[in-house]
């Protein structure tokens, strides 16, 4: 995801600095004018007043802020936005921590897969003070063509982690159904479409079922134990509200 992203920001004429402890990762965007390679991520907070993250989760995330010390080392002032599927409550105390320090950190994360962040057309949730978000927006437009404000620090990864609980439990759904179909007797492909002509439809049966799950070719280009990851985060806001899960742990399991 990080790499489509990093390309449509150098499209609009921005100068980035990039880098990952994975060199790999780096060497596609090595011929991409306005992209340049830092040494680390030290490197980056020295050099610029913004930085972006797009990790897998908060474990890494604070990881790179506090025990590898990212955050001691950007300056009063700056804005980080972290762009990952994090916790949101951990984003909630990330925010804090920083803000004492004179750092803004505003959570934008991300929905569409590998396709929509090559075609910039990403859908962005945005969590943060006013203010923040107005910020962060220029360095969001070109990466997302839906960018919705949805409240305070933590909310868009909150907001993030429940919306791919929904489509988790879509996933879940209409692998059982199409299971059930074939074993009928119906061809598994016939069934889906009539999911998406009737109110069966959703992201699975839409985007994956004839794409990556019929074809065999299973490369959508997100990892089953990421879903399970995200869903764990949802599980974990809504115990902590207090709120009713039990479809959630369904899913989840």
């Amino acid at each position: 995801m990080g790499r489509p992203m990093v390309e449509r920001l150098a499209g609009a004429g921005l100068q980035v600095r990039v880098f990952d402890r994975r060199a790999e990762a780096l060497e596609p965007l090595a011929a991409i004018a306005g992209v340049h390679r830092a040494d680390s991520a030290e490197s980056i907070a020295d050099a610029c007043g913004t930085i972006i993250l797009m990790l897998p989760d908060s474990r890494i995330v604070d990881a790179l802020l506090w025990s590898d010390g990212l955050a001691a080392r950007m300056k009063a002032g700056s804005l980080l936005i972290d762009m990952g599927s994090s916790d949101p409550n951990a984003t909630r105390a990330n925010q804090s921590k920083l803000a004492s320090a004179g750092i803004a950190l505003v959570d934008a994360p991300v929905s569409g897969g590998v396709r929509r962040a090559v075609d910039g057309s990403l859908a962005i949730m945005v969590g943060g003070a006013p203010a923040d978000v107005e910020r962060a927006l220029p360095l969001l437009q070109p990466m997302g063509k839906t960018i919705v404000p949805v409240g305070p620090p933590g909310a868009g990864h909150a907001v993030k982690a429940l919306n791919n609980y929904v489509s988790a439990a879509g996933l879940v759904a209409a692998c059982e159904a199409l299971v059930a179909a074939e074993k009928f007797g119906i061809d598994p492909s016939v069934a889906n479409k009539v999911f998406n002509a009737s109110t069966g439809r959703n992201n699975t049966t839409d985007v994956k079922v004839e794409q990556f799950m019929l074809s065999g070719a299973f490369n959508s280009g997100f990892a089953a134990a990421l879903m399970r990851k995200d869903l764990d985060t949802a599980c974990s806001l809504m115990q902590s509200l207090g709120t009713e899960r039990a479809l959630m742990e369904a899913c989840a399991k």
